[in-house]
């Protein structure tokens, strides 16, 4: 998180609790993906929690470059990817099927982009303004066209999904990712994944939508069984 140590710890529980929720509502192995973006959201929180210890702490400055590749390898590798394929797995639809494979595929291509980024270029995080910034030296040639792309592959599946109401998670980060932009420019990395982390509160919600429909059709099965 962006704002202190003890608000991600907080955030971190916080979500686990969605997670554990989320789980439970697993009718299918298809949508443990999607179930456990909460979990994963969690542990980028904590890992955050630690590096806000780990800067001003000379006893652990140690950590501080361990725990910042890590919780970039979360932001930058891991979410361009598991998005897009969590909710390729929920699908039904062939036609959406394939422009969800397509999303995958460019979530695939930024994840590719940014480890080579993480391997070859300079990073570091430090505090500033009650924020943590993430100083990355990326090529400024490709970080407007890895943006976009980052964006595409994380935003742009819920709208292409056939469950209902799950427009409803594409709809929440797009807005977070818009205040993030204006408002904590220099933090987008940091801020975004915070905002991101509490809509995944929506998760939660999607399953309960997809457990009710599944037990809905079990029962119009059973009802036309015995008619």
């Amino acid at each position: 998180m962006c704002f202190s140590a003890t608000a991600s710890f907080s955030a971190g529980i916080i979500l686990s609790v969605i997670g554990v929720a989320s789980i439970k509502k697993i009718q299918h192995r298809s949508q443990t993906m999607f179930a456990l973006i909460p979990f994963i959201f969690a542990i980028q929180q904590f890992s955050e929690g630690f590096l806000w210890l780990s800067i001003p702490n000379e006893k652990w400055s140690y950590m501080q470059n361990s725990i910042t590749y890590f919780y970039l390898i979360i932001a930058q590798i891991i979410w361009p990817v598991w998005v897009p394929a969590a909710i390729l797995l929920l699908e039904k639809e062939k036609a959406r099927k394939t422009t969800q494979r397509i999303l995958v595929a460019v979530g695939i291509l930024v994840s590719l982009y940014l480890t080579y980024c993480l391997l070859h270029f300079n990073i570091r995080s430090e505090i500033d303004c009650y924020h943590i910034a993430y100083i990355q030296a990326y090529p400024e040639a490709f970080r407007v066209m890895g943006g976009l792309f980052y964006i595409i592959a994380t935003i742009l599946p819920p709208f292409f999904s056939h469950i209902r109401r799950m427009w409803w998670l594409g709809v929440m980060v797009l807005i977070s990712y818009i205040v993030t932009t204006v408002f904590y420019e220099s933090y987008l990395v940091s801020v975004w994944c915070f905002f991101a982390s509490i809509i995944s509160l929506s998760v939660y919600l999607i399953m309960s939508e997809i457990r009710i429909s599944h037990l809905e059709k079990i029962y119009l099965k059973r009802a036309m069984e015995q008619n």
